[in-house]
Parts: C-alpha cells; structure tokens; sequence
C-alpha cells in the first residue's frame, strides 16, 4: 500500500447502496476508489458538474443499467464516498436533479461534521 493513501470514509447510506451493486461493478468501483485515494484518477472517474469542487462521480455500465458512485477527494483529510445509485436511463447521460440535490445536502452535512 502506497503510504500516501488517504483513507476513505463512507456516509452510511452510501455504504448500504453500493453493497446492493453486482459484485462485478463493486469490484470496479473498489478499483477506481484505491487509484483516487492513491492521489490518481481512474478512467471511469470524471467531475461531477454541479456540486463543486473536488467532486467526482465513478460510472460503471453493467448489463442494461449504470451504475454510479460520488466521491469528494478532500474533507477532513480522507476520501469521502457521498452516493452509491444505479442511474435508469430515463434522462440520457445527465444525472437526475433528485440525486444532485441529494449530493449537494449529504456534501454540505459531511463538511459541517468534520469541521474542526
């Protein structure tokens, strides 16, 4: 292990989500989440517009479904996984409002909590 891997914190209902995923985009994800806390990027890992700074988003595409995880880099010195969502493809490649928004407050709440 690289000893400049920041650790990675998980909000719970994140954690509980992603456990629902196939084992097959858990392992994908656990990939590009160990890269990301490695200081790198993975391939599958792209900014996530409209949240903010150091806010990025993991797309897997599984079978029919996609699959996404959000992650900040940088709260309280860890990597923070915020959501864990399987996207329906109702709105084409844009990530719905619901779940923005819903990232935006678990940002905002994990930001306060681990304020010094």
């Amino acid at each position: 292990m690289n000893h400049d891997t920041r650790p990675v914190g998980w909000i719970k209902a994140a954690r509980k989500a992603f456990e629902s995923f196939p084992a097959i985009v858990r392992d994908r994800v656990n990939t590009a989440l160990t890269i990301a806390a490695e200081g790198g990027k993975a391939d599958i890992a792209k900014p996530l517009k409209g949240v903010g700074p150091g806010v990025l988003e993991i797309a897997v595409r599984y079978r029919t479904d996609a699959w996404r995880v959000v992650y900040v880099t940088e709260v309280a010195g860890r990597l923070w996984v915020i959501h864990a969502f399987r996207k329906k493809s109702k709105t084409g490649i844009k990530t719905p409002k619901a779940e923005i928004d819903l990232i935006g407050s678990r940002l905002a709440r994990l930001r306060r909590e681990t304020m010094p």
